[in-house]
């Protein structure tokens, strides 16, 4: 009769599970850190469109009525039959606060949209960083 020198396993040990459980920890935090970026990064975009449309609004507000709108409320207030009626959602940013109108502008402009970013007040850096009209590129590139 021979007697096997080797015996077989079948299953793992403790020591493989944990490596194993481990493994999926870090894949998992990593997979979770850029898709949180990535989602970041997304709302900031939406906030520059809606920048941009705010202020096609603010420029027919100027071409119909001569002047420039107090705040984009005077937008939001249009009938809606208006060509300058800013629907209320459009007036806000992705993170849901009100943007702000600034009337006359910095460094000779006749205005600016400020979006506040996430955090809803001045400066931040990050998702938290503002936004503003006068950093939109010309010609939509």
């Amino acid at each position: 009769m021979r007697r096997c020198l080797y015996k077989f396993h079948h299953g793992m040990t403790l020591v493989e599970v944990l490596a194993v459980v481990v493994l999926l920890g870090i894949l998992a935090a990593t997979l979770t850190v850029g898709l949180t970026a990535a989602f970041g990064q997304g709302k900031r975009e939406l906030a520059r469109t809606a920048i941009a449309g705010a202020k096609a609004k603010v420029e027919l507000y100027h071409v119909t009525h001569g002047s420039w709108p107090a705040s984009l409320q005077d937008l939001v207030d249009a009938p809606p039959s208006a060509s300058y009626h800013l629907p209320l959602d459009a007036a806000r940013d992705p993170w849901g606060n009100m943007m702000q109108l600034v009337v006359p502008g910095p460094d000779g402009h006749a205005f600016e949209i400020i979006s506040l970013g996430a955090d809803g007040r001045v400066g931040g850096d990050g998702e938290n960083a503002d936004l503003s009209s006068l950093d939109l590129r010309e010609g939509g590139r």
